[in-house]
């Protein structure tokens, strides 16, 4: 939610190359047309990349110094055709400002968080009650009265595929797309749990490879409902979740801060 965006990073990226013509060529990555590429600049980039999960390598640093090489080169040249003087420069550099702000801003309140372990161990109790003794691999079909549903549970019996009925029948036009497949495009597992009670009891009735003997009703419509595959909904262990915790929690928390900011601001 914090982190600015690609766009916003090469702009201010950008900006810092301009703005920098006096650095030691001992804390210099490199040097272009005089102009030195801080050593500070390749750590941050690293740190970012590191942090969604590649390894800190030489090549990876040669990768990155040859990227801040080529931004350097051609910062440079947009200057030398005054395009730092156009207004949509101007504004995007307005933009990117505010983005970077908003996001160290979102850093410091992140950080700032007060999440005791107490409280994550309380959370994660919570949404371990909160889970099913098993998950699906599941797909539905979503129409709008029992009389259309009652229809595609006879075709299924005559040996049409459950899959096709979804893409040509269901109401539910994001899971029709994937055959009714209520995981997404890769059949991701799902707890019924997400599900509303009518739909969730009907789902947790299913063995693998079933599929209801009747229409379920919800608010929704009429469904007809396919367990492709189901196994015990096994919990992890709280080590292994307990940063994730902490960060989702911390998020909530700064989020909160935000919405009451929004509150209180004076918009007119």
């Amino acid at each position: 939610m914090f982190k600015p965006n690609r766009i916003t990073l090469a702009i201010a990226g950008s900006m810092l190359a301009l703005s920098v013509t006096s650095i030691t060529a001992s804390a210099a990555v490199a040097t272009v047309n005089g102009v030195a590429i801080p050593d500070s600049r390749m750590n941050a980039v690293v740190k970012q990349v590191t942090q969604r999960g590649q390894k800190d390598t030489p090549e990876l640093r040669a990768r990155i110094k040859e990227k801040l090489i080529q931004d350097e080169i051609l910062a440079q040249e947009a200057v030398k055709r005054g395009l730092d003087k156009t207004a949509d420069y101007q504004a995007g550099l307005d933009m990117a400002k505010q983005q970077l702000l908003i996001g160290a801003l979102g850093n410091d309140l992140m950080s700032k968080a007060q999440v005791s372990d107490a409280d994550v161990k309380k959370e994660y109790d919570l949404i371990k009650a909160n889970m099913s003794p098993k998950k699906y691999k599941a797909r539905h079909i979503l129409v709008k009265t029992e009389a259309e549903a009652d229809a595609i549970l006879a075709d299924l019996k005559k040996g049409k595929k459950f899959e096709e009925l979804a893409k040509t029948k269901s109401l539910d036009k994001g899971s029709a797309v994937q055959g009714g497949s209520l995981g997404g495009p890769q059949g991701e597992w799902v707890d019924p749990k997400q599900f509303v009670p009518p739909f969730a009891d009907a789902l947790n009735a299913l063995a693998k490879g079933q599929i209801s003997k009747a229409p379920v009703k919800t608010e929704f419509g009429f469904h007809i409902i396919k367990a492709d595959d189901v196994q015990e909904n096994k919990v992890p262990e709280f080590k292994d979740v307990k940063e994730q915790l902490t960060q989702s929690m911390q998020q909530k928390a700064a989020q909160k801060q935000v919405e009451e900011l929004t509150k209180k601001a004076d918009v007119k």
